[in-house]
């Protein structure tokens, strides 16, 4: 089982000029690769092949004004060929949009190293290759045979690794569930996630609460010179407050995810198209404030890790709209109308409530382990 470890390393200001060469050579090779395979099959229509394009950088690293090429990790450089042949691959086999050149301005910059690298949990060390020991702080220890680590730099100018490891153990088998075990959640903006059994998680809303200091801090970053020197560190503040949110929105995430996952054998969640629901310019904010799906993304892979399952609703199914009780399908139900009265069994539904009740009985359903 593959599970990544990110921790912050300290680098010298040696070592940051080095880490920094990196950056700059896997980010001129990667753009030196595309800029040759789109040549290429403007002219001859074929693509070039990821193994071709590194016996060119071979070639390039002994031609002159390219030396400096080899300051830097080989394999690193390699790597970032990899990557932009697997960008391709994704936009021909998904569609994920033509792979772009990177640039120098973005603060976000990374490279991988595949091996050759070590780990000392004791002196609280990694070593790299061409950059040598650095100090890391580990808030926790890893077993298993370490695979690719990667190096990056956040937009706020700290440093990170990240180091994909193998365990050596195999996924767990998924726990049997039943109507007693399984939860059903739906996610919303006045509450972050209403559960099946009737409780609420109140929606922390990290970025509303921060709004008026972004606000302030964007006002002094408009004031200054582009370029600046009073601009970089106006500009720097708010990517600290951008970071702080985060963090916090992260931190949220994980520690209700690990609750879910803890408590319940299934989880039920409702499919939800959020890139169209963003296009109402009255709730974007709001929504990506919540950050669903970065939330959902936390519940799967959480389950894959201890064996849970996941549970997915259509997000056309009237969850909202159908009494859990009695099945009256209320057709004009609107998105203001938080509670309704069933018609037939005169039950009071709180809408939240009742969504979450559905979306669990609706996924119970569809694997047979309740009646419709």
């Amino acid at each position: 089982m593959l599970k990544a470890y990110k921790y912050r390393i300290y680098p010298n200001k040696t070592q940051k000029e080095q880490i920094e060469k990196q950056f700059g050579a896997c980010r001129f090779v990667y753009n030196w690769a595309l800029e040759q395979k789109i040549k290429y099959y403007e002219t001859e229509k074929k693509t070039l092949s990821c193994f071709t394009i590194m016996k060119h950088l071979a070639i390039l690293k002994k031609t002159e004004g390219y030396e400096w090429l080899k300051e830097s990790n080989s394999q690193a450089l390699q790597v970032s060929i990899r990557n932009l042949d697997n960008a391709f691959t994704r936009f021909f086999r998904e569609k994920k949009g033509f792979p772009k050149f990177k640039s120098k301005k973005n603060p976000v910059q990374s490279f991988q190293i595949p091996q050759h690298y070590t780990v000392d949990f004791e002196r609280n060390r990694v070593k790299l290759p061409k950059i040598g020991e650095v100090k890391a702080s580990f808030s926790r220890k890893f077993e298993g045979t370490c695979k690719t680590a990667t190096i990056s730099r956040s937009n706020t100018h700290k440093y990170y690794i990240s180091i994909l490891v193998d365990d050596g153990k195999d996924l767990p088998i998924k726990e049997p569930f039943s109507d007693n075990t399984t939860v059903g959640v739906d996610v919303g903006i006045k509450d972050f996630a209403v559960l099946s059994t009737g409780e609420k998680i109140e929606n922390p809303k990290y970025l509303k609460k921060s709004l008026k200091r972004l606000k302030i801090l964007q006002k002094r970053l408009s004031r200054k010179q582009i370029g600046s020197n009073n601009f970089k560190k106006a500009k720097l503040k708010l990517a600290r407050l951008h970071e702080k949110i985060a963090n916090q929105r992260n931190d949220f995430h994980h520690k209700l995810s690990k609750k879910l996952i803890s408590e319940n054998q299934a989880i039920a969640l409702e499919t939800l198209n959020v890139i169209g629901m963003q296009k109402n310019h009255h709730l974007a904010q709001a929504i990506g404030d919540s950050a669903w799906s970065s939330f959902v993304r936390k519940l799967e892979y959480k389950a894959e890790w201890y064996g849970k399952t996941i549970l997915r609703v259509g997000q056309f199914e009237p969850s909202s709209k159908i009494c859990n009780v009695c099945g009256y399908h209320k057709s004009d139900l609107t998105l203001k109308d938080r509670e309704w009265t069933c018609p037939d069994c005169k039950t009071k539904h709180d809408r939240d409530i009742n969504a979450a009740i559905n979306i669990k009985k609706f996924a119970l359903q569809d694997q047979n382990l309740i009646g419709a």
